[in-house]
């Protein structure tokens, strides 16, 4: 059965061309005629294509006017589409820039993500006319690439196409959009970003230095600066988007370290997101470790004046000032703990080791030099070897020095160094003495006094730098000064609030705003506390409480609200939140069972589980299951293989038991488990009040089986009771079915006699049909011939009336005629006598044929 033609997949009044039949050539002379050109491509049949539809009509209605919308259904086996492009998934959507393209989108299927991304490529470069406009564009948290070109001596500067060009690779590698650019045409708000000449490339960064692309290195081409930007960009903060099917974007970003996950609801058309900005002002001061200007050129100038042209003086001091800035600012620091020296045996020395530049240098605005590890290595060596300078007397104060390295005359280094007693270790873990400054004493080579006693974090590198002064409400820098590092996640509430709920959120929560944090490797996860505002002071809070070395967050355990209740189930459903009340805080002998909705073996289990519940006296025992896939556990409660069986023994529940694995899991075995572990151990020593107690507990187990076991005697007598019943039932139907048998029988012999009568039958209606067809054909002759007769004697009739009409006309000539032949009468009167007769004879013989042929016709 050949397939049916394709229809109309949108409205025929949608702006959205359809070319449902797959014309992908015609689809090409269109895209010809047009500057920005989207390609839905689906299928008919593709729920996703279906759910897509408005959404792209929503779009369409809104930019018909600027861009070409057209739908090719890309699976009629006939059509062009289908036979040239080959996917594996619908629906695809490209976006085509003149002759750019294709421009592949795999974002959400939303019609305010897939209007946003087609107005970036609309737009590829924004226009930077003025410094407020420089400040706005650098003060985003997105990396953002600012070209400066010239218009001036032609209206296309060289390498402005490649720039613009380069912004669209950017796109096609990115569908997120990630990094920004912007073009500059003022010199001198380019030379605010240390942009001379006409063509530079610059890449801002706001913990690390901003770069100017190297064209000296690299050939100034589209893809090397799309190359470029995405290798050096400075991600501080960076959108999930799942697609919802199988992926391992989750997955492959939990493996890199500890994530803060932050869903928020976000609406990308929005000119202003203020719970955005607050996010990204704590992301940028978590990951700012070098406070250095020349790492990040002084942008709050630039909001002074909208007009490009400003006082030179402002530029000229803001120059100065870079050139005065201490370079102490700049450091590339090492945490270094000495060993212990027998002089001081109680003592631990700890020391911050920073490399910088020497003083003589200017420091680049934009280029400066990273941490190196050669060069960290070199100042060790140095350091250790004239590290007695600064232990000559034990003190309590820190101590820094400035050392010229013996490998490099252009750089030197600095050590600030502190004693630290052995008892105040214990202080370490309180989070006000970790995040708290010190006041830094300087030793001989520049040393103050010092009056606390102040123990600082080892991994607070801050805490050794002098001038750095850092309250417990900062996060400045943190990142860099502990071990337990944050990868900072946003992800769109509107989109995948199920995420957020799998980790802990309410479901009944109206304001979708969320934040955890997720240790894959710890397999821990923590959430922000839904009470509080998702707010900046909030998010700062929270991960400062993560990262102290002592973490006060207590790990999240997620539970099933599903589960509900019954009291009447002999097997209790346990969850995280009944956990400890049914297990340890119950004044009974519990055996648990852990299971899973997707593991067979634990559904075998369930029909002994309630056997062994309904043996067992339910005031001293209670069988309950957990699903542990649903319903997270302390860890020494969590288990690896399912499914697993533990037993809590009243009064001694911290010495439960797993069944073991070797032993099939029956109710008999159970019952020994049980019994064998519920009383005392062996090895205890037992008093005889001890050995009393236990023979009655013994007495009273054994008393209740008896009475279990004449329960069971008497449900089996009733079941032999049954069965004699069940067999005298099935005696009756099986003589029954003897019965219907033969009634089967001869309803069978009945039927064939029937249907040999049948057709008896049917040939005698075939015989009188025929012979009825056959008396229908005489008849239809006999009718043919009575109607010609009828024709044949009107005609008869009208013969006879025409005769009669001629006879009476001759009467009348006759007469006039009879006086003129008077005289001739006698001698012709022979003659007409005979005339006369013989016409009458005539005249008779005419009438007596009429007649005859008439009494014919009537006899027929």
């Amino acid at each position: 059965m050949p397939a049916k033609l394709p229809v109309n997949f949108f409205s025929t009044k949608s702006p959205v061309i359809d070319l449902f039949r797959g014309q992908l050539d015609y689809a090409d002379q269109l895209r010809q005629d047009s500057e920005i050109v989207l390609y839905f491509f689906y299928a008919p049949w593709c729920g996703q294509s279906i759910a897509a539809r408005e959404e792209i009509e929503h779009v369409a209605s809104r930019l018909s006017d600027q861009v070409l919308f057209v739908a090719v259904n890309c699976w009629w086996n006939q059509g062009k589409c289908r036979k040239q492009k080959h996917f594996f998934y619908f629906p695809v959507i490209h976006l085509y820039h003149r002759s750019f393209g294709p421009i592949e989108y795999k974002g959400p299927m939303s019609a305010v993500y897939i209007e946003k991304f087609v107005r970036r490529v609309m737009t590829p470069l924004l226009y930077i006319s003025s410094r407020s406009k420089l400040l706005d564009f650098l003060s985003n948290y997105e990396p953002g690439v600012v070209g400066f070109f010239e218009f001036n001596a032609s209206p296309q500067p060289p390498g402005y196409l490649t720039f613009f060009t380069s912004a669209l690779h950017s796109l096609k590698k990115d569908y997120l959009g990630t990094i920004r650019f912007g073009v500059v045409t003022d010199k001198r708000v380019a030379e605010e970003i240390s942009l001379v000449h006409s063509g530079s490339v610059y890449l801002h960064r706001h913990a690390n230095t901003s770069l100017i692309y190297p064209k000296d290195i690299m050939n100034f081409t589209a893809e090397n600066i799309c190359k470029w930007a995405l290798e050096n960009r400075e991600m501080l903060i960076r959108w999930l988007r799942p697609h919802g099917g199988k992926s391992l974007l989750l997955n492959n970003e939990l493996k890199k370290g500890p994530a803060l996950l932050i869903f928020i609801p976000y609406n990308p058309l929005a000119e202003i997101h203020p719970l955005l900005d607050e996010i990204t002002k704590v992301a940028l001061e978590y990951h700012k470790c070098n406070k250095s200007q020349a790492a990040e050129p002084d942008l709050q100038h630039l909001g002074d004046s909208d007009s490009p042209a400003f006082d030179s003086s402002v530029t000229d001091a803001h120059l100065k000032f870079s050139e005065t800035f201490p370079i102490a600012k700049y450091p590339c620091c090492n945490t270094v703990v000495l060993p212990q020296w027998h002089s001081i045996s109680r003592t631990h020395n700890v020391c911050e080791l920073c490399v910088n530049q020497t003083l003589g240098v200017k420091p680049n605005k934009v280029h400066v030099p990273h941490c190196n590890f050669l060069e960290i290595e070199a100042a060790l060596d140095s350091f250790y070897l004239q590290e007695h300078t600064f232990f000559q007397v034990i003190s309590n104060t820190i101590e820094c020095s400035n050392f010229l390295s013996f490998y490099s005359p252009f750089s030197y280094y600095t050590a600030c160094c502190r004693t630290v007693n052995r008892h105040f270790l214990s202080f370490i873990s309180s989070e006000k003495t970790i995040f708290q400054t010190p006041k830094v004493a300087f030793s001989s080579h520049g040393k103050k006094d010092n009056t606390q006693f102040s123990i600082p974090h080892i991994e607070d590198r801050n805490c050794f730098i002098p001038d750095l002064n850092i309250s417990s409400t900062n996060i400045t820098g943190l990142s860099c000064r502990t071990n337990k590092t944050l990868n900072l996640y946003l992800l769109d509430s509107n989109l995948f609030w199920i995420y957020a709920e799998r980790l802990g959120a309410s479901r009944s929560t109206h304001l979708k705003e969320f934040a955890a944090i997720v240790d894959l490797k710890e397999e821990v996860h923590y959430v922000l506390d839904q009470n509080q505002s998702l707010v900046g002071p909030t998010l700062e809070n929270f991960i400062k409480n993560f990262s102290v070395l002592y973490s006060p967050l207590k790990r999240h355990l997620v539970d099933d609200p599903s589960v509900h209740f019954h009291e009447q189930h002999v097997v209790t459903e346990v969850t995280t939140n009944t956990f400890h009340k049914t297990v340890f805080l119950s004044a009974k002998n519990v055996l648990l069972l852990y299971y899973a909705q997707w593991c067979g073996f634990c559904a075998s289990l369930n029909h002994i589980f309630i056997q062994l519940a309904r043996l067992l006296p339910p005031d001293s025992f209670t069988v309950a299951r957990i699903d542990v896939t649903r319903n997270d556990l302390p860890w020494e409660f969590m288990t690896d293989r399912l499914p697993t069986i533990l037993f809590f023994p009243h009064q001694r529940k911290e010495q439960s038991v797993k069944f073991p694995e070797d032993f099939s899991v029956n109710l008999p075995n159970l019952l020994k488990f049980i019994l064998h572990h519920s009383s005392l151990s062996p090895s205890e020593p037992c008093t005889k009040e001890c050995l009393h107690k236990e023979s009655v507990l013994q007495q009273g187990h054994i008393s209740h089986l008896e009475r279990e076991i004449q329960k069971l005697r008497s449900e089996i007598s009733a079941l032999h009771q049954a069965h004699d019943q069940l067999e005298a039932q099935l005696s009756e139907a099986r003589r029954e079915e003897q019965r219907l048998q033969q009634q089967k029988h001869t309803l069978e012999k009945q039927h064939k006699t029937l249907q040999l009568h049948s057709e008896q039958l049917q040939a005698t209606y075939d015989q009188k049909n025929q012979e009825l067809l056959e008396m229908a054909e005489k008849l239809h002759e006999l009718a043919d011939a009575s109607e010609n007769l009828l024709k044949e004697n009107a005609l008869l009739r009208i013969l006879v009336a025409a005769r009669g009409e001629k006879l009476q006309r001759k009467d009348e000539i006759k007469e006039p005629l009879q006086s003129e032949q008077t005289l001739s009468e006698d001698n012709d009167l022979s003659l007409s006598t005979a005339t006369a007769i013989s016409e009458e004879k005539r005249i008779d013989n005419i009438d007596t044929i009429e007649t005859e042929h008439s009494s014919g016709n009537r006899t027929e």
